[in-house]
C-alpha cells in the first residue's frame, strides 16, 4: 500500500551555505494554513530571503515566500507573512542566548515533508562569511568539480 503522504518535496536554500558559515542545524515544525500546505506540495516556495527572529519567548520566520495557491478562494494566504516555528522551549532559550551573545543569526536552509506528512523547516545557526571566505568556498567547489570530472573519464 502506497503512503498517501509520500512526497518528494525537499526545497533547499542553496545560497545559505555560500553566504553563511552554518554552525548548527535544527528541525522545527511550522504553523501553516491549508492553502500554504497545498502550495508547498506543488513546490512553490522561496527560502532565499528568509530569516528567523525571537518575540516574547517564541520564534518566528519572516521572508519565506510561499506563492498563493492557484485554486484558492478568498481564504487564500498572504505570500510573505510571518510564520511561527514550533520548537521546544529549551531549544528556543538556548538558540536565543547564542544569537544574542555571539552575533549569530538563524536562517532557513531546507523545507521538507516527513514520512508522516508533516512539513518541517530546517533552520541553521549561522555566521556571515567575509569575501575571502566566499572565495575559498568557490575554490573548493571548483576543485571538487574537477576531481569528479577526472574520475568520470
Amino acid at each position: 500500500m502506497k503512503n498517501r503522504f509520500t512526497n518528494d518535496i525537499n526545497i533547499k536554500n542553496k545560497q545559505a551555505a555560500f553566504q553563511f558559515e552554518l554552525i548548527e542545524k535544527f528541525v522545527a515544525g511550522i504553523a501553516l494554513m491549508g492553502t500554504e500546505i497545498k502550495s508547498i506540495r506543488e513546490g512553490k516556495v522561496n527560502l532565499q530571503d528568509g530569516f528567523c527572529y525571537f518575540n516574547n519567548g517564541e520564534i518566528f520566520s519572516k521572508g519565506i515566500n510561499i506563492t498563493p495557491y492557484s485554486q484558492g478562494t478568498h481564504y487564500n494566504h498572504e505570500a510573505a507573512r510571518e510564520r511561527k516555528l514550533l520548537l521546544k522551549k529549551s531549544e528556543i532559550l538556548r538558540l536565543e542566548s547564542k544569537v544574542e551573545e555571539k552575533g549569530l543569526t538563524l536562517i532557513p536552509t531546507r523545507l521538507f515533508i516527513t514520512e508522516r506528512g508533516f512539513i518541517k523547516l530546517e533552520i541553521a545557526l549561522a555566521r556571515g562569511k567575509k569575501n575571502h571566505d566566499k572565495r575559498n568556498s568557490i575554490k573548493e567547489r571548483d576543485v571538487k568539480r574537477e576531481l569528479s570530472r577526472l574520475k568520470i573519464k
